[in-house]
């Protein structure tokens, strides 16, 4: 199977939950390389937009997103990363990205 990273371009979508919980833990893209580091290290990596680099989560933090399972959607052009988080996921120090309601 081959990922198809040009659809977006050059980026993918990745999904972060966790493995044992289930939970939606954060949303990230990742491009070629940041998926096949990913893969490589089991250790979740993506491209960051604002940086405009690869970036580790947990690379300054501690908080790594140790990769149990990598699943990919049937159009292949997005990833569902089943992880075990080592500490806080989100920036905020919340367990997950998702934890505020639409404010409508």
């Amino acid at each position: 199977m081959t990922l198809n990273f040009e659809k977006a371009g050059g980026l993918i979508p990745a999904i972060i939950q966790d493995a044992d919980t289930r939970m939606v833990l954060m949303l990230g893209f990742m491009n070629e390389e940041a998926y096949l580091k990913t893969e490589a290290e089991r250790v979740v990596t993506f491209f960051s937009r604002t940086k405009n680099r690869l970036w580790t989560k947990g690379e300054t933090s501690g908080n790594f997103l140790h990769v149990k399972e990598i699943r990919v959607d049937c159009d292949q052009d997005t990833l569902l990363i089943k992880a075990v988080p080592a500490g806080p996921v989100c920036h905020t120090g919340a367990d997950t990205c998702f934890f505020e309601e639409n404010p409508r």
